[in-house]
């Protein structure tokens, strides 16, 4: 991905990266963390280890929030240890959206469906079933081999104007474009809307689901901020930086997967026509005051408050003896461990039914990762739910842990024990 020309060379935010101004204030600021997603190896955590700003800002001018700091997408895709079918739950929505946008949009074995940010082409396989052409678009290099035996084209390398033309001189274009929470990790906005305009066949649809700014305040979940999100999206700045592009949302949903999301439908202008839920939508965040620095100041100060609780809750249960692990290692988990100076002198290990982070070391803290079935061995007093946004299926996962006595720590929207 080619950075956007609106960041410094040392990768500061000279200006929005929707509408240009120089009128970004920040109201946010956890410090200078790690990459949430490197994951570390026990011979690198004695190595110097990186670290870069983690601030936040609100453009006044267009109300886009999002990262005063961008890092090099080189240094956080290339090599990636999320996978999307590590969650039961994950994996169906996905199967669940490729439905959808099949049965609206009446694909069939001529169209070709590209999903940028493919990941282990969880969702493609979903679209697979309808024998619709599949393409995935993706930089991990180590993911490649997932979509090796399921027939999944792949293009491996970041998607921008530029490797738009040559994905589409080999595979044509595309009938719908998909990006599950892929939008947010883009600095270049302006290139990556031209590639995908020029990517997509006539009458073809752009699909978008991304955190929803307006769950995030709600939730007070600050977790989901680290680097590789660079936008906190609301609708009103998005349908800007499309509009301005040639582009227009045409429908909009608010869904509750994760811990709240916006699936846009987006196509160029004049191609489709814009339902009532688009003003719907924006009448809402007016009403909840998106467009006002104000609201984000609280969302700090509500940030710190949530610190301080936590921590308490944490301190008491230590002071009584108990021991405590983690559960789910989720880049967003690592945020809440670094903010709070959290590591392996509190939490023992991590749980997580990945893989690829399984006997690694959480960035930045260096908390052991290990596999799930270490609850049920160790049988810790207490377990801190990182992965607070899959909270149904962990819980159901570790039915037996909980009947053996162990309970969980919910971080958010406040703290509490379950």
């Amino acid at each position: 991905m080619i950075l956007s020309q609106k960041v410094s060379r040392e990768g500061r935010l000279a200006a929005c990266i929707v509408c240009g101004t120089k009128q970004v204030r920040a109201f946010l600021n956890l410090g200078r963390t790690a990459l949430a997603n490197k994951f570390l190896t026990q011979e690198e955590c004695a190595r110097p280890e990186p670290t870069f700003p983690l601030e936040v800002g609100f453009c006044t001018s267009c109300s886009h929030v999002q990262l005063m700091d961008h890092v090099p997408p080189s240094a956080m895709f290339t090599d990636y240890l999320y996978i999307s079918s590590a969650s039961d739950a994950l994996a169906a929505h996905l199967v669940k959206l490729s439905d959808g946008v099949v049965g609206r949009f009446r694909l069939g074995p001529s169209d070709l469906v590209m999903d940028i940010g493919c990941n282990d082409g969880t969702l493609l396989k979903g679209f697979q079933r309808h024998g619709v052409k599949t393409l995935g678009v993706d930089p991990a290099v180590n993911l490649a081999p997932f979509t090796d035996a399921s027939g999944i084209e792949r293009f491996t390398g970041f998607f921008n104007s530029q490797t738009a033309r040559h994905i589409v001189a080999r595979w044509g274009k595309a009938a719908a474009i998909t990006a599950t929470n892929t939008f947010p990790h883009i600095p270049d906005l302006e290139d990556f809307i031209k590639g995908v305009r020029s990517a997509l066949a006539p009458g073809g649809v752009f699909v978008i689901e991304a955190h929803y700014l307006q769950d995030l305040l709600e939730q007070g979940a600050f977790d989901t901020i680290y680097h590789e999100h660079v936008s906190y999206w609301a609708l009103r700045p998005m349908q800007a930086a499309f509009e301005r592009l040639g582009m227009h949302i045409v429908d909009v949903e608010r869904i509750p997967f994760h811990h709240g999301q916006l699936r846009v439908f987006v196509q160029r202008e004049g191609e489709g026509a814009v339902q009532p839920s688009v003003a719907g939508i924006l009448e809402e965040e007016k009403d909840k005051g998106l467009d006002r620095f104000d609201i984000f100041q609280r969302f700090a100060e509500r940030t710190y408050r949530l610190k301080e609780k936590l921590w308490k809750v944490l301190n008491d249960l230590l002071v009584r003896g108990k021991r405590l692990a983690g559960y789910g290692a989720p880049a967003k988990g690592n945020t809440l461990l670094s903010f709070l100076g959290m590591g392996p002198e509190v939490l023992k290990f991590i749980a997580d039914r990945s893989p690829l982070k399984q006997g690694r070391y959480t960035p930045g803290t260096h908390v052991p990762v290990v596999p799930p079935e270490r609850l049920l061995e160790d049988q810790p007093d207490y377990v801190l739910l990182l992965a607070w946004n899959f909270a149904d299926e962990v819980l159901r996962q570790q039915d037996e842990y909980r009947r053996r006595g162990g309970r969980f720590i919910l971080p958010f929207p406040e703290a509490k024990i379950i």
